[in-house]
């Protein structure tokens, strides 16, 4: 499966958060555990249904989304 499939979108769920493959982990849970010194291998055993392409989807997600910033004009 291709990293980027991994991150879904569903207004319903997660207050239309990103969330992994469709489940109620959101990318931002993910990337806060990594802050919190977590190791990818901690991560997937904290959160057993997580496997280790859905954290290193997270960690592409979050630069993807950090190298292409939203401008608002106000």
């Amino acid at each position: 499966m291709d990293l980027q499939n991994r991150i879904t979108f569903n207004p319903k769920q997660c207050g239309g958060n990103p969330c992994v493959r469709g489940m109620r982990i959101r990318v931002s849970d993910v990337l806060e555990l990594l802050v919190d010194d977590m190791t990818p291998d901690q991560i997937v055993a904290q959160l057993p249904d997580l496997e280790l392409d859905d954290v290193r989807a997270c960690i592409a997600f979050a630069a993807q989304r950090i190298g292409h910033p939203t401008v608002v004009a106000s």
